[in-house]
């Protein structure tokens, strides 16, 4: 399958081209887990894929618990509708965990009494949907001399305590994110054997982020190779399989939409979007002289215009003003240059704030420096 037809195919499944969803909740389930951990752009990524939204009413279905925020797939954040929580989590927990266990060594989370008593204690303070923010839970563990201390050892117990399906999110306290014991927000669902997860884990993925590779999966999952390929064998002929640039990708033959007339030229992906993130081997291809920076950086995000990546993007909120500052590919055409201001107004309005856009040139200043993204950065012997 050609590289375009790919792009085609992959923004009308994830209803970036197509009619969008109903809904935000239906968005989330559309894509089964929506990488969240900078929530504000994640909420605009499911205003792309949904009908009518605003950040107001994006941020009214999380807190009445439609859709949730948590730790799920991979030690970060996603979103996730209520109903898939538990199945999601007895599938990819126990491996997730795993690769943290030397950090938890390290942390003291080891003890097996020690992280009884701290999962014991948070369950305890959120019970009967006691919604508390994460200072509020350091503040309680300090009061009660708790061992575990605020910082990286209770922020990794909260993450145990997500992983294992005690803890998830609330409604948010402000701009803070909240904690609720899961058992109060979240309805009894059955139970799936690992068989039977696994294949619809696998099913669900292709089905919202089809063509895509098994490492594409793998990735997004943490799932193992052997596991995905066993599963995609189960399912027969649910999947269809499509060579991309020599790689077998995969695609669900009854989910493809068809594109809508007045579908949007330009996107601004926010970070960590499922429509850029999911995708290391098979992408958007670059404009000649595209302003990469030489790091990958949290704050600095792609835009997209007729399936070609041609700049980077970044937000500031002041107040009621959104200013949106474009690095862009030289070469491009006023009519091309109109499509992503276009663009840039459709987020102001996802705010609801008025929009200050500018073009500025050569490679964005990066957070961190001349060495990157702190998480990229070697780690020292004598640490």
């Amino acid at each position: 399958m050609e590289l375009d037809r790919v792009l085609r195919r992959r923004l009308t499944t994830q209803r970036l081209s197509s009619a969008p969803m109903p809904s935000a909740a239906d968005a989330v389930r559309l894509l089964t887990c929506v990488q969240s951990q900078e929530r504000d752009h994640a909420f605009f990524s499911l205003g792309l894929r949904s009908r009518g939204s605003t950040y107001p009413a994006v941020q009214a279905e999380l807190d009445s618990g439609r859709f949730l925020r948590t730790h799920i797939l991979r030690p970060t954040w996603h979103f996730v509708a209520a109903e898939d929580l538990r199945w999601i989590l007895e599938v990819t927990s126990p491996r997730v965990l795993s690769g943290m266990a030397g950090r938890h060594r390290q942390l003291g989370l080891d003890d097996v009494q020690r992280l009884g008593d701290g999962l014991e204690l948070l369950a305890k303070l959120v019970q009967g949907k006691r919604f508390l923010t994460r200072p509020e839970i350091n503040d309680e563990f300090t009061a009660r001399g708790s061992p575990i201390t605020p910082g990286p050892p209770l922020g990794h117990l909260l993450l145990v305590a997500e992983l294992r399906g005690l803890l998830c999110s609330g409604p948010m306290k402000g701009v803070h994110h909240s904690y609720a014991l899961v058992d109060d927000v979240v309805p009894p669902s059955p139970s799936l054997d690992r068989q039977d997860g696994v294949r619809e884990l696998v099913r669900r993925f292709f089905a919202g982020h089809g063509p895509a590779s098994v490492k594409d999966f793998t990735r997004w999952s943490s799932l193992t190779v052997a596991d995905t390929k066993a599963a995609l064998a189960d399912l027969g002929g649910v999947l269809e399989p499509v060579e991309v640039a020599g790689i077998r990708h995969w695609f669900d033959p009854s989910v493809v939409p068809r594109a809508r007339a007045t579908a949007p030229r330009a996107y601004l992906f926010p970070t960590y979007d499922e429509a850029v993130l999911t995708y290391r081997q098979v992408t958007f291809p670059s404009r000649p002289g595209h302003p990469y920076a030489e790091h990958a950086d949290p704050f600095w995000a792609w835009i997209v215009l007729d399936r070609v990546n041609v700049g980077l993007w970044k937000r500031t909120v002041r107040g009621s003003v959104v200013e949106l500052d474009a690095r862009l590919a030289p070469g491009l055409g006023d009519d091309e240059r109109e499509q992503v201001r276009l663009a840039a107004q459709r987020l102001a309005t996802f705010l609801g704030r008025a929009l200050s856009y500018f073009e500025n040139e050569g490679k964005p200043h990066l957070w961190g420096g001349v060495m990157g993204h702190p998480a990229r950065r070697a780690r020292r012997d004598d640490r």
